[in-house]
């Protein structure tokens, strides 16, 4: 276990498809569920429900239920869920700034493991 770890499970749910995705679309305010469904095209509603509700567990956004008919439910990041925003970026400029580097080091990798072995090579000429 790493130092500092309090538990065997992650605290967070951050480096699952979804949750830096949803923390994204509500960086610039409340949105609802259908709203969310736009940006986020290929979840399916259980799995943006099961995000959602882990997010909330995890106390990184708030949800919010006004009793209206029909009702309407706002999502929104809380502070500590805005304190991600931070690193995400970090991550974001490292990947822009190496994106290069990544996609060649993937190419030789893929040619070399995809290269038949050299006593399977015809001889040189």
């Amino acid at each position: 276990m790493f130092a500092g770890c309090v538990r065997a499970t992650p605290p967070i749910r951050i480096g699952d498809k979804w949750t830096a995705k949803v923390i994204r679309c509500l960086e610039s305010g409340p949105r609802r569920f259908s709203e969310l469904k736009v940006p986020l095209r290929g979840i399916t509603p259980k799995v943006l429900t099961e995000t959602l509700r882990a997010m909330q567990r995890d106390a990184l956004i708030t949800r919010t239920a006004y009793p209206e008919m029909p009702p309407r439910v706002e999502y929104e990041l809380t502070s500590l869920g805005r304190t991600l925003l931070t690193p995400m970026a970090a991550f974001c400029d490292w990947t822009e700034a190496h994106l290069p580097e990544l996609l060649d080091a993937r190419d030789a990798y893929e040619d070399h493991i995809l290269a038949p072995p050299p006593s399977a090579r015809p001889p040189a000429r």
